[in-house]
């Protein structure tokens, strides 16, 4: 990652923690077919950066995201030719669910202001999110004659309830982060002077966890849900047996040794400590 840079993301690696920000402060940082072609190289960059553990995405200025860029992402794609419209169309599916949801490494969305339409699909595709109590957060498709696009329904079915999920959908009402926290859309909201240290802290926890155990928690948890009782058994102990190997902390037979051997920790209370 070193010295890439890029039109419309910007990177800051900074202990461990990529600040992944979309970055066209003037459009509200609408997503064109530019910036999710970047995404889709800044994501498999930094997957494949050990120096980066962690990955927050936000917006640049006073906006997360205000969805879909419509002139660039539509007027103008749907001139094109038909192969060009499949290319970008993959570019923005790729990034914002497909490599987001499933990435490697812990994710937050770091809703600093202006969330609308389609930026619903990179939020929801976060494993964590924390707003800003002044955000602005919308689905207004419904009030120029279309319905939410792409996965955005999708994201928003798996994440809050129906009757919320419903409400929004069908009246482009807006809410606020204290409204969207209280209906599960992000973990918590908080003032925006303090975003960014509530989601530093929240970062540098889940960077003291074994990252293999981590990695197999989440994806665990996220394609169970879609599978039969019996099906995620039998996955979810593989999932376990699998981070047993690639572990090459032997995190599970440390904390094994520090709770029933040392007496040193007590699950639950405490995290283990990982030898050097």
């Amino acid at each position: 990652m070193r010295g890439r840079s890029w039109q419309t993301v910007r990177v800051e690696l900074d202990g461990g923690i990529a600040w992944v920000e979309l970055n066209r402060p003037d459009k509200r940082n609408a997503m064109n077919p530019t910036l999710n072609s970047e995404m889709v190289e800044v994501l498999l960059a930094l997957d494949a950066d050990d120096a980066c553990g962690l990955l927050v995405l936000t917006g640049a200025g006073d906006s997360f995201s205000a969805g879909m860029d419509l002139k660039e992402y539509f007027r103008e794609v749907d001139e094109q030719a038909e192969h060009v419209q499949r290319r970008v169309r993959r570019d923005a599916n790729y990034w914002q669910w497909r490599l987001l949801r499933t990435y490697a490494k812990p994710t937050i969305a770091m809703v600093n202001g202006w969330c609308f339409g389609g930026a619903f699909t990179p939020l929801c595709a976060c494993d964590l999110a924390i707003a800003a109590d002044e955000a602005t957060f919308g689905l207004s498709e419904i009030n120029w004659g279309i319905p939410p696009g792409s996965l955005v329904s999708r994201g928003l079915a798996e994440t809050v309830g129906v009757r919320e999920a419903l409400l929004y959908i069908m009246t482009g009402r807006t809410f606020d982060g204290r409204k969207a926290a209280e209906m599960g859309l992000v973990n918590s909201s908080v003032p925006r002077e303090r975003l960014r240290a509530e989601v530093e802290a929240l970062a540098r926890e889940l960077l003291d966890k074994n990252p293999v155990v981590l990695r197999a928690a989440k994806l665990g948890f996220k394609h169970a849900q879609t599978m039969s009782w019996d099906t995620a058994e039998d996955y979810l102990y593989a999932k376990l047996e699998q981070s047993q190997f690639l572990d090459r902390t032997h995190g599970r037979e440390q904390g094994l040794s520090q709770f029933l051997d040392e007496k040193s920790i007590r699950p639950g209370l405490e995290t283990y400590r990982p030898e050097a």
